[in-house]
C-alpha cells in the first residue's frame, strides 16, 4: 500500500490566523495554495499558483532594490559566525584520480563551495563565470572530502580520472567540458 503523506489543512481564515512552525507547511483549502511559515507570522506566506501571476508581474522583481539589511540578517540568521572565508587559487581542471588543496587553516569547514570558473568562453559561459551546477562523470555536484592534519585544513575532491561536464547556461543539458577551459575554486567557511 502506498504512503501517504496530509500536511495541516484549512480555511483561509484558519490559514490567516494561524502561526505555523519554522519551515511548517500547510494547505489552504478555499484558496487551493500551501503556505509557508517561518514560527513569527501571523498566517504564513501564501504561495501563487502556475496560473496566478502576481501584482507586480513575473519579470519586474529586481534583486537590486532588496535592501542591504535584508541581506545582512538573511546572512546572519543562516551562516554560522564568526567564521573566516578562505578561497583557493585557480586550479587546472586536472585529468588524475583527486586533486587535492591544502588551505593554511586547523579549523574545521562550516561550508565547501567548489566552483569551476570558465578561462574560454564554452557552454554558453563567458570568461570568468562562476559555475556551480557542474558534475564528474555521472556525479553531480561532487562534494570534496576534508580532513585536518600538521599541514593544514585538506580539501580532496575525488575525480578518478573520469570527465567534467557543466549545465549548459542556456539550455541546462548536461555538457561535457574541454579541462583546459576551467579552472576549479574552492570556497571554504571556516
Amino acid at each position: 500500500m502506498a504512503r501517504v503523506l496530509q500536511i495541516r489543512r484549512g480555511t483561509t481564515a484558519q490559514n490567516n490566523n494561524f502561526t505555523g512552525l519554522s519551515g511548517e507547511i500547510t494547505f489552504d483549502t478555499d484558496a487551493k495554495t500551501i503556505r509557508v511559515h517561518d514560527g513569527q507570522t501571523l498566517g504564513g506566506f501564501p504561495l501563487a499558483r502556475a496560473n496566478e501571476e502576481t501584482s507586480s508581474g513575473s519579470d519586474s522583481f529586481d534583486i537590486t532594490s532588496v535592501p542591504d539589511e535584508t541581506w545582512q540578517e538573511i546572512f546572519t540568521e543562516f551562516t554560522p559566525a564568526p567564521f573566516t572565508l578562505l578561497e583557493s587559487s585557480l586550479i587546472p581542471v586536472p585529468d588524475t584520480t583527486a586533486l587535492t588543496y591544502i588551505f593554511d587553516c586547523q579549523t574545521p569547514a562550516k561550508i565547501i563551495h567548489t566552483l569551476l570558473v570558465c578561462q574560454t568562453p564554452e557552454a554558453g559561459y563567458s570568461i570568468g563565470d562562476e559555475v556551480s551546477a557542474f558534475g564528474i562523470d555521472n556525479r553531480t555536484n561532487p562534494a570534496p572530502n576534508t580532513f585536518i592534519d600538521q599541514s593544514g585544513l585538506h580539501v580532496r575532491l575525488m575525480i578518478g580520472n573520469k570527465p567534467f561536464w557543466v549545465s549548459h547556461k542556456d539550455t541546462g543539458n548536461t555538457t561535457n567540458i574541454t579541462n583546459e577551459n576551467w579552472r576549479i575554486l574552492f570556497r571554504v567557511y571556516c
